[in-house]
């Protein structure tokens, strides 16, 4: 008799197979919501990528960059995290069916490879961008250049039309007549050379009035009465004084107060001016043409500075003054001298109209409290007076010159101060 008892079940396959039942895998689903998450992550990580590079393309054109430098840090930062990902990957799931665990390395450093390459991709594109920069550039100058000898040729054939080009400083002006910028350090070293010029006249004229027995202390006394001198040396500045007043006078007019016509000429003008006659002797351009704006200039300055009873008791007569009168340019040693003054002065003149806006030229009256900002004193280590009172303007030297904003001091003969030399 059979037991009546529970019966094992078997499970067959339809091949009669016995198949023997399996657990379910609880890990299944956590692998896939590791997946999806995995492959969001990768989605987002692309996305935050392309932003990243179209930023970087932006910052190219126009060519920023602090703007190239931030683009190009978020790209590596996103190219990081791509590569985070994929390691996190392969950690998680060591054994690949389709790959071994060498090759899944080898992918992801060519994968790594892959985005270091990208990175340089964008580099050179910088400097590819950078060097069409530079070749544009390049290519302007060159431009440039070309128009400015086309206008140098021509501006020399005009030059040469009117006398103002000798055939001795054509080499010399083919070098260096265009290489001069007009800048105000050029005027503040022409006002440098104008005032030296005034010095080293006022020597050979204080000499000569010695040598015809003139009472130079009278004379200084004449020209500036009332001032107290520190050393009685310092009389000769009263000489540069009357020189300076004499050859300013009608500096701010754009003629010079020289009674030639119209003679208006562009700022472009009158730097050319400037140019043709800086690097020549006075008297050569004198010789071309005598009866030139510049030639009528000298004339008119020179009978200004030098009084007739002043050149009778040098020379014991008044041919020179004479001959000067008649339109003529005398090669004495004198005159001569005065040229290099009147050409340093008319340099001047020429290159304070070539500003836009003029350079402005001022004075400074007698008995003007001292100021650092606008004047200098001509003698140098000055010991001011007793008390707190600031030394005052005996008289004025030379003027000074506001270029914009910038001043060149006047120079100025201070009263009641002693000098330590």
């Amino acid at each position: 008799m059979l037991g009546t008892g529970p019966k094992e079940t078997q499970n067959y396959d339809n091949n009669n197979q016995k198949v023997y039942p399996q657990p379910m895998d609880e890990n299944v689903n956590q692998n896939k919501d590791s997946m999806e998450d995995l492959v969001s992550k990768i989605f987002n990580n692309i996305s935050s990528l392309k932003a990243a590079y179209v930023q970087l393309q932006d910052a190219h054109t126009p060519y920023d960059p602090e703007k190239i430098q931030a683009a190009d840090k978020l790209v590596i930062e996103e190219l990081m995290r791509l590569s985070e990902l994929k390691h996190s990957y392969r950690d998680k799931n060591p054994k690949s069916i389709s790959a071994s665990p060498q090759d899944s390395r080898l992918v992801v450093e060519i994968q790594e490879q892959q985005s270091l390459l990208r990175t340089y991709e964008v580099m050179v594109n910088k400097f590819q961008s950078q060097i069409q920069t530079r070749d544009s550039e390049i290519t302007q100058l060159q431009q440039q250049i070309q128009e400015s000898n086309q206008r140098k040729l021509k501006l020399e054939k005009k030059l040469k039309q009117r006398g103002l080009l000798s055939k001795e400083s054509e080499g010399f002006e083919e070098e260096n007549f265009f290489s001069i910028e007009l800048t105000p350090n050029l005027f503040t070293s022409t006002v440098d050379i104008a005032y030296k010029s005034i010095h080293d006249f006022s020597k050979p004229l204080i000499n000569m009035m010695k040598a015809a027995r003139w009472d130079l202390d009278a004379a200084a006394n004449a020209i500036e009465p009332t001032v107290v001198y520190a050393r009685r040396a310092h009389k000769k500045y009263a000489f540069e004084s009357h020189i300076c007043q004499k050859m300013f006078i009608g500096f701010q007019e754009e003629s010079f107060s020289v009674k030639a016509g119209n003679v208006s000429v562009s700022k472009e003008g009158s730097f050319h001016q400037f140019l043709a006659v800086r690097a020549m002797d006075p008297l050569d351009v004198l010789s071309q043409n005598p009866d030139s704006i510049f030639g009528k200039f000298c004339r008119s300055k020179y009978l200004s500075v030098v009084h007739p009873k002043m050149e009778v008791s040098f020379f014991g007569n008044m041919d020179q003054r004479n001959y000067v009168m008649s339109g003529g340019h005398p090669r004495t040693p004198f005159y001569q001298a005065f040229l290099k003054l009147a050409k340093s002065i008319w340099l001047l003149h020429r290159l304070a109209f070539s500003f836009d806006p003029k350079v402005k030229v001022f004075q400074v009256r007698k008995g003007s409290e001292y100021s650092e900002v606008y004047m200098e004193s001509v003698v140098k280590d000055i010991i001011p007076g007793e008390g707190a009172q600031r030394p005052t303007v005996g008289f004025m030297v030379m003027p000074g010159f506001m270029i914009g904003s910038s001043v060149i001091q006047s120079q100025v003969y201070l009263s009641g101060v002693k000098s330590a030399g």
